[in-house]
């Protein structure tokens, strides 16, 4: 795999890490939670709060890599690139970076941005989160 292509697919999973995803593996098991973790190597996987196709939960599934066939995501997560445009549109050229591989905006250096919310402290945190809101809302009016 090329090193871009490589980037970009462990940039991809490390996107779906906390989001709810199904793994199917050989033999016809799966398994359906959030992606707690993965490791590089190997691309094992660990979910949290887990359920197998039998019904039965688990707080914590190990899956060694070479045993899975494939995986899906079943929820959409938030697009931080839209967002980003957003805030970019409000604050100077320069002022806000995204850093993709961490899936976090920074404006000012000073206030993050990520699916969870804003931190950060002063008017640029309030003004950042008003953006924030604004966007939440009318994602969640389109998805309605």
């Amino acid at each position: 795999m090329s090193g871009v292509a490589s980037s970009s697919f462990f940039r991809d999973l490390t996107a779906l890490v906390g989001k709810k995803v199904k793994v199917n593996l050989e033999g016809g098991r799966a398994y359906t939670g959030r992606l707690k973790s993965y490791e590089t190597g190997t691309l094992s996987l660990c979910l949290t709060d887990a359920e197998d196709e039998r019904g039965n939960t688990y707080s914590r599934v190990f899956i060694r890599g070479d045993k899975i066939v494939d995986f899906f995501q079943l929820e959409e997560g938030m697009n931080l690139r839209e967002l980003y445009m957003e805030i970019s549109r409000v604050f100077p050229h320069g002022d806000v970076e995204f850093l993709e591989d961490n899936n976090v905006i920074l404006v000012l250096k000073k206030v993050k941005v990520t699916e969870k919310g804003v931190e950060g402290e002063g008017p640029i945190a309030r003004r950042v989160k008003e953006i924030y809101d604004r966007f939440m809302a009318e994602k969640g009016a389109a998805t309605s």
